[in-house]
């Protein structure tokens, strides 16, 4: 067995969550090493639903050790309600959960100061979930922010009324003191502190020990790469390292012990919020695939924005990532459709792209350029193996595996567990063994 990096190879949203539960049975240790409770891990398990926010998804697997990483920003409460709710169905959390008391605490003013900021006139609006996530992420890059292993100290204080005196004085910039009750707040995360404090520990360390002991750690991503902050479509990305190497930054385990990077993509595409979408579909076959495919955030309930599966922009995150192997999901999602199509390249001013331009400006004069391959018109559910596909359907893997030049290793045809097939031979299954 191995130790693997698992993340999205788009802009999320392309079904970690399951492929995380799935996988997590070969694992002793399951991490989340970045984002905050804005994004939406969707798994089901029979006829039950679970959405999971901050808590990986190996959580649903009994004796799994479920991990958030120092590079996860955490609004307390919003993790203890996760918590209650998984506890109401049975899940034993506190036994499996450790939190880094190095993460970044998000407070209610932070959600308060993303607001101001999307609304800003001047401010070009990224689509955020108004969470407090970016302005969170900015006190850590400005050494001013307040971490798990503060808040868990009997006398956390003096560093909260430091950073509420800076967000005092842009509250009342913007009139809006009788909103921000900063007394209110530290009684309420005092009391949080008291339910954190038994999860809270040196997690980078816990992973550590875990490998040398031989143990097998899967470290998940939040969001798609094109949402990395460095290497996403800046400006409409998230906060923080959602590419492999944010995995080592966020989780405090080194380079030299991961042995796999598996990614993860969609049979088409999605994006949720504002920024460039090359491939979208903005026609009535853009909507059919929005309903087939249930495309609404799993934690906001916003409708996704579809288009079709974009060679390029695979091509670009599997460099930045180092990717081994590609799960391909909701194949079955396209089963109605007579015929397929695929950006293949991109065209600016007339002229093909050879790499995924760095500005938004050239990235929205993009003219995407598309192959279409035929349909399948039957059902792909129930599939246990490639072979038992329609050829079709074969035929447009092969396709997606030698345009990108990832070897597909595994393919979903459903939401259950059990409709996932592992490729025989592939990489993916070497390092699951």
């Amino acid at each position: 067995m191995s130790n693997l990096i698992v993340l999205g190879a788009q802009w999320g949203d392309e079904g970690k969550g399951k492929i995380v539960d799935l996988l997590s049975v070969k694992f002793d240790a399951v991490a989340r090493y970045q984002g905050g409770h804005n994004a939406g891990h969707t798994v089901y398990i029979g006829s039950q639903k679970f959405v999971l926010k901050l808590i990986p998804s190996g959580i649903l697997r009994p004796g799994v050790q479920a991990v958030i990483g120092n590079g996860v920003v955490i609004d307390p409460a919003a993790l203890m309600q996760e918590i209650s709710g998984l506890e109401a169905i049975g899940i034993d959390v506190k036994s499996q959960l450790k939190v880094s008391n190095r993460a970044h605490v998000i407070f209610p003013f932070h959600r308060t100061l993303e607001k101001i900021s999307e609304g800003r006139q001047d401010r070009t609006a990224i689509g955020t979930t108004s969470r407090g996530i970016g302005p969170c992420y900015e006190d850590k890059i400005a050494r001013r922010g307040i971490r798990v292993a503060d808040l868990v100290d009997q006398d956390f204080e003096s560093l909260y009324r430091a950073l509420a005196q800076d967000k005092q004085i842009i509250a009342e910039a913007f009139h809006l003191t009788d909103r921000v009750d900063f007394d209110e707040i530290l009684d309420q995360y005092r009391q949080l502190a008291d339910q954190i404090r038994p999860l809270a520990c040196d997690t980078s360390h816990l992973l550590n020990a875990m490998i040398r002991e031989g143990r097998c750690i899967l470290l998940e991503g939040a969001q798609g790469t094109m949402l990395d902050v460095d290497f996403g479509t800046y400006p409409f990305v998230t906060s923080s390292s959602a590419a492999a190497g944010g995995a080592c930054i966020g989780t405090g385990v080194p380079p030299t012990k991961i042995d796999g990077i598996i990614g993860v993509s969609k049979a088409y595409i999605t994006r949720v919020g504002a920024g460039p979408f090359p491939s979208e579909d903005l026609t009535e076959l853009g909507e059919k695939i929005r309903q087939a495919g249930n495309e609404f955030g799993s934690v906001t309930g916003r409708p996704r924005r579809c288009g079709w599966f974009d060679v390029p922009l695979l091509r670009y995150t599997a460099e930045v990532n180092g990717f081994d192997s590609l799960i391909i999901t909701k194949l079955d999602v396209l089963d109605d459709l007579a015929e397929i199509p695929v950006c293949v390249a991109y065209e600016v001013d007339g002229a093909k792209l050879v790499h995924m331009p760095a500005s938004t400006r050239r990235m929205e004069a993009i003219k995407p350029i598309f192959e279409t391959l035929p349909g399948w018109k039957q059902s792909t559910r129930g599939a246990t193996r490639i072979s038992e596909l329609p050829k079709e359907a074969q035929r447009y893997l092969e396709f997606l595996e030698e345009r990108t030049g990832v070897e597909v290793g595994s393919v979903s045809i459903g939401p259950e567990r059990n409709e996932t097939m592992i490729v025989t031979g592939s990489k993916l299954e070497r390092l699951l063994t």
